[in-house]
């Protein structure tokens, strides 16, 4: 494919990315809505295709991310190729653990519709849910998304192929990301803030999806 096509289908995918995330996580906080593990598994029951459509977004986004990690290698391979193939790799990576992510959902919605002889016992049934729906976290695909987010950044801000301000804010926000994600990870950052270093890469991911769609990259 020529490096319009790439950068048209790479801009239409973050955009499609973007919309399954958002709507994926809303999804997933209407089906598990309730304040205590029981009232969650609860709704759990009462909004099963809300779970079950979240479950597909995810597959989706997973599919977007190894879409995205084909189509920015063509387009920042002449850079460098060495980074760029490594900053696919990550992005396959990514793509990869989010499809096996899922699996927390699908689990989720075995407990909530679980019926039966088969079922877990009330107790049982208490302590899958608080470990699903409050246990540790695991981002470890946030990670190398905002890993391969940084390389393919600074290859755009290097090849000058998109807008400098734009690359320069993607580079900023993918190294806030890689900083703050591990932190996350271990315990050492929790409460809102995590929620807010994903701005940035809003403010990113957004115009460049319209830029690649609209005007493509420069040769």
């Amino acid at each position: 494919m020529t490096q319009s096509t790439n950068a048209r289908i790479a801009g239409f995918t973050f955009l499609f990315y973007i919309v399954a995330g958002i709507a994926g996580m809303i999804l997933f906080s209407q089906a598990t809505g309730g304040g205590e593990v029981g009232a969650k598994l609860a709704s759990i029951a009462l909004h099963i295709l809300q779970l079950r459509l979240s479950i597909i977004l995810g597959l989706l986004q997973a599919v977007c991310a190894i879409v995205l990690a084909v189509t920015l290698y063509a387009i920042t391979r002449n850079q460098d190729s060495d980074l760029a193939m490594l900053a696919l790799v990550f992005r396959v990576g990514e793509g990869l653990l989010a499809a096996i992510s899922t699996r927390t959902a699908t689990q989720l919605l075995w407990l909530g519709t679980s019926a039966g002889p088969r079922a877990p016992d009330a107790v049982t049934l208490r302590a899958l849910g608080t470990y699903l729906l409050d246990g540790p976290g695991w981002n470890m695909s946030a990670i190398l998304f905002a890993m391969g987010s940084t390389l393919f950044s600074y290859l755009f801000l290097r090849g000058r192929t998109i807008p400098v301000p734009l690359a320069w804010t993607g580079v900023i926000a993918s190294v806030l990301l890689v900083v703050t994600l591990p932190l996350q990870m271990a315990g050492f950052l929790s409460g809102p803030v995590t929620s807010y270093v994903w701005l940035p890469m809003l403010a990113f991911e957004l115009p460049l999806a319209f830029w690649l769609v609209i005007k493509g990259v420069r040769t």
